[in-house]
């Protein structure tokens, strides 16, 4: 019978034989890698290295499918990094001379090379058995696994390699490579992880320790870890995913609760609102290519005609009375919008006071320009603005306040009529990757108007940036249909009913 390393005889003495050779995994130098070399040879030689500190057995490929997937097969069953030679040469062999040295192998099965290639790596490995067939090859042992180590490989939807990041060829020597040293594949549709549920169900169950990022386009490593600690988390916007857009369309009920003059949001109670919401975004379903959301605008902070007590012309609802509407919308699939009509205050200052309900992960911010008054200024007397340097302190709080509790992107809603409403606009930040920005065209009136209107706004925008626009039930003459709405150019993504 076997037992270790050695057979034991009839009379009971032992006959010792060798080790199986076995591969060793490596533990990364930092938690999060994005290798974004941008050939086969290069990418799969770095993931190689990264994964293995040494190795008894290599297997280099050319990039033919056909070699590929042998040499895959091969990989696998020898507990084996796999390197691409691209181009499949004799020059693109000696371009991965080097890496299969620092693997310290004793053999290298070389799979869809032509003869020259094969020669030229048993010429510059002095020590390594190069061969031709699997069978060749010595036995290995199963390493100790990479465990806690996920390895994301962008794909299209369909699965397949995305030629623009990684070929079909890596795709497949970056999955065997992974097998062979123990770690998990998660394939990502596209290069940010938050975007594909799939992915974000993956990364919520494995929670790596560890994660490689295989291919360019996956951004910065610390732009990377930022977003793999969302996806951890699990949670996903309504609709899917943890991005706002473009995977998703917004269709929301503008107003203040209890208060019908203030919008379409105030006529019905909260479960009667929720099948009014329900309905709207219904309306557009049939005209989208993703997702139709409900949701809510709730104006947060009222402007009034008054100073009020602290002076601001603005009354700041109290958290417990919007609570139950954020909670209640939010577990039936809405998203929320809190919407600010500072007055004289600090639109800081307000969106602070509503920090315990930002910090939940289906509620967004806007601010309401209109209604941002100057020192001496009173409402409904003029048009409100503010200054861009204070749009961007709120939005720099918001992403902070986004981060540090690893939510889903969070919508921030710049609303708009006249451009002067949004002063040194070009300078708005729309840097923040927790944040998607909308600007929302709320102006009022006939169709020819209100174009006019959107066509001003959108071309003032800076890039970045996404659209939003308002039907008014009572002052637009006619209000567009859903599907007049949806004919703007570019596609709202945000459509609000006052």
């Amino acid at each position: 019978m076997a037992y270790g390393n050695g057979t034991v005889g009839p009379a009971g003495s032992a006959t010792t034989r060798p080790p199986v050779p076995v591969a060793a995994t490596r533990l990364l130098s930092t938690t999060t890698a994005v290798l974004a070399d941008t050939t086969p040879g290069a990418l799969t030689a770095h993931l190689a290295r990264t994964l293995f500190a040494s190795s008894p057995v290599v297997v280099v490929s050319g990039t033919d499918g056909t070699a590929v997937a042998a040499a895959s097969a091969a990989a696998r069953k020898a507990h084996a990094p796999l390197l691409l030679a691209s181009p499949a040469t004799a020059q693109g062999a000696l371009q991965v001379v080097a890496s299969v040295q620092a693997l310290h192998p004793k053999a290298v099965l070389a799979e869809g090379l032509p003869a020259a290639a094969q020669r030229e790596l048993a010429t510059d490995l002095p020590g390594v058995k190069v061969v031709r067939s699997p069978a060749a090859l010595p036995v290995t042992g199963t390493p100790a696994p990479a465990t806690q180590v996920a390895v994301l490989v962008k794909t299209l939807s369909s699965g397949k390699a995305d030629p623009s990041a990684t070929t079909g060829a890596s795709l497949t020597a970056a999955t065997a490579t992974a097998a062979a040293a123990g770690a998990d594949l998660v394939n990502v549709t596209g290069t940010d992880p938050r975007t594909d549920p799939a992915a974000i169900k993956a990364l919520a169950r494995l929670r790596p320790a560890e994660v490689v990022a295989v291919g360019a386009g996956f951004g910065a490593p610390t732009t990377l870890a930022s977003r793999i600690s969302v996806a951890e988390t699990g949670r996903q916007l309504p609709g899917g995913g943890q991005v706002m857009f473009p995977g998703r369309r917004l269709v929301a009920m503008y107003g203040h609760p209890g208060t019908p003059g203030l919008g379409v949001l105030g006529q019905q109670g909260l479960a009667a609102s929720i099948t009014r919401a329900r309905q709207l975004a219904a309306d557009y379903q049939p005209l989208s290519s993703v997702p139709v959301i409900p949701a809510f605008e709730i104006i947060a902070s009222v402007a009034e005609g008054s100073p009020g007590p602290d002076g601001t012309y603005s009354y700041e609802t109290p958290v417990s009375e919007l609570l139950p509407w954020v909670r209640t919308a939010t577990a039936d699939g809405l998203y929320v919008v809190l919407d600010l009509q500072p007055g004289r205050a600090s639109l800081l200052s307000q969106a602070e006071h509503y920090q315990s309900l930002l910090a939940l992960p289906d509620v967004g911010l806007a601010l309401d320009a209109e209604w941002k008054l100057q020192p001496g200024q009173k409402p409904l007397r003029q048009i409100g603005h503010v200054d861009i340097g204070e749009v961007n302190g709120v939005s720099s709080w918001l992403a902070t306040l986004t981060a540090k509790h690893h939510l889903p992107q969070k919508l921030f809603v710049l609303h708009q009529f006249q451009l002067a409403m949004l002063s040194g606009e070009q300078h708005l930040d729309t840097s923040h990757d927790d944040l998607s920005i909308v600007i929302h065209m709320d102006g009022q009136g006939t169709p020819a108007v209100k174009q006019g209107t959107w066509s001003a706004v959108t071309a003032a925008a800076p890039p970045r940036v996404f659209f939003g626009w308002k039907n008014f039930l009572v002052k637009d003459h006619p209000m567009l249909t859903p599907g007049e709405t949806m004919t703007k150019t570019p596609a709202p993504v945000m459509i609000s009913y006052q």
